[in-house]
């Protein structure tokens, strides 16, 4: 399989290799311990809570039930009693609603999935969302309503200090592919292709071997952000454009992460839903880790597990640095989208003091596709929606290349993010107008 990579990207200092060497580790439950638990960790409604207030409830129960068609069933990550029903801390939202369950200690019967009279309906059941950070919920993309001719399972793990899609890799590779094989034969997909970075040689030999025993493509990919992006992977990979405002679909491609088809293998070999995660703890924390942690664990009590922070920490990003959100506390939980946890210190800070755009072009030579951000954000900064939305900003994919190499430190991807709901409402009227 050829390599076709994809225009634009950056290649930013990588800082895997405090995690990247480090075998998975299980973070114990914590008897009497409060899990978090929220309703919202996937695009779409929030599900709607079952439970109530002194319930007593078994890990793998289902505490929220899907609210929509882009929604998705919650479980508890824990068994032991509902102590609370209340808003919970969110790395984007602020607060949402949530169920908190006081933990009865470690152990390890759950509750198994409910299997459905459709492949899709188990994977529903199991709350199964996209791992890769998008959240979207899985049992979606796995009803194309046209035909897909390629899976694509995206092992590029092209953010910065992120490692846990790299050791999902190598310590769960069989797994991997029997989810991704699952999916091939559920959807008659006819093609198959593993896409992992040329950084990770040792996933690429663990991948290579399985090839003798299984039918894929194993593509290496370059060593640059942001490969992983969705659009640029299938460009990458099989030379193919989405159209601006399409789906991958709509050129016969599914793309899956890694951590979401062992969730698949799991819901469908197991009956075990999605109620924990990998993730990822570097940067200034005491011992950075890869860790397996139950979905509603505080980040507190995560640090805390990895030695705590020294002095001076200034900013904890939940996420890969390049599209992670800071939060707010330590008090916000793991969720299901959760791949990292970034500590870093005044001096791990860059300068962001912004200065006038000097006209270089940088952020064009970067944009992955294909925008002009310099001229947009002309538009961000005068609030001039209109011109906005004809300069495309709805397929900015924030991946922030163009901040990143910006020499004027301007806030180009966050002014894009912000602007596109009120572009959205434009799109949408002219659509209306369009129709009369």
């Amino acid at each position: 399989m050829p390599f076709y990579g994809f225009k634009g990207g950056i290649h930013p200092d990588y800082n895997k290799t405090a995690t990247a060497g480090k075998a998975v580790e299980v973070l114990p439950v914590k008897e009497g311990g409060h899990y978090f638990i929220p309703l919202a960790q996937h695009i779409g409604a929030p599900a709607k809570a079952l439970v109530k207030k002194g319930q007593e409830v078994k890990a793998g129960e289902l505490i929220g039930k899907s609210a929509g068609f882009i929604s998705a069933n919650i479980h508890a990550s824990v068994s032991g009693k509902v102590v609370g029903l209340q808003n919970i801390p969110h790395p984007v939202a602020g607060k949402v609603p949530g169920v908190v369950i006081e933990a009865a200690g470690d152990q390890d019967d759950i509750m198994p999935v409910e299997e459905g009279e459709k492949f899709q309906d188990t994977v529903l059941n199991a709350g199964i969302v996209g791992l890769g950070g998008a959240t979207f919920p899985t049992n979606v993309k796995l009803s194309p309503p046209k035909e897909v001719d390629t899976l694509i399972i995206n092992g590029a793990e092209c953010e910065p200090y992120l490692t846990c899609d790299h050791r999902l890799m190598l310590e769960n590779a069989e797994e991997i592919l029997k989810g991704a094989l699952t999916i091939q034969k559920e959807l008659g997909i006819n093609y198959l292709i593993i896409a992992i970075e040329e950084n990770k040689p040792d996933a690429l030999e663990v991948f290579s071997k399985l090839g003798e025993n299984y039918e894929f493509e194993l593509v290496p990919l370059e060593v640059k952000y942001p490969q992983g992006g969705e659009k640029q992977l299938i460009k990458a990979t099989v030379d193919r454009v989405v159209p601006e405002g399409a789906l991958p679909l709509e050129v016969g491609v599914i793309v899956h992460n890694v951590g979401t088809c062992v969730a698949v293998y799991d819901a469908i070999e197991k009956k075990k839903p999605l109620i924990e995660r990998l993730v990822t703890v570097t940067g200034a924390v005491g011992e950075p880790k890869n860790l397996l942690v139950r979905i509603g664990t505080p980040v507190s009590e995560i640090i805390e597990h990895c030695g705590g922070f020294p002095e001076g920490v200034r900013k904890v990003v939940m996420g890969g640095p390049m599209m992670g959100f800071a939060i707010p506390s330590l008090d916000t939980p793991m969720m299901k989208g959760t791949s990292g946890l970034i500590a870093f210190r005044e001096s791990d800070m860059p300068n962001l003091k912004q200065t006038n755009c000097i006209r270089c072009g940088r952020c064009v030579d970067v944009c992955p596709m294909g925008l002009i951000p310099a001229i947009m954000d002309r538009y961000v900064v005068k609030e001039m929606y209109e011109e906005l939305a004809d300069w495309h900003v709805m397929n900015c994919i924030e991946c922030g290349c163009c901040s990143f190499d910006c020499p004027s430190r301007r806030n180009l991807a966050s002014g894009f993010k912000t602007s596109k709901r009120e572009v959205m409402k434009i799109l949408k009227a002219r659509e209306a107008e369009a129709k009369k």
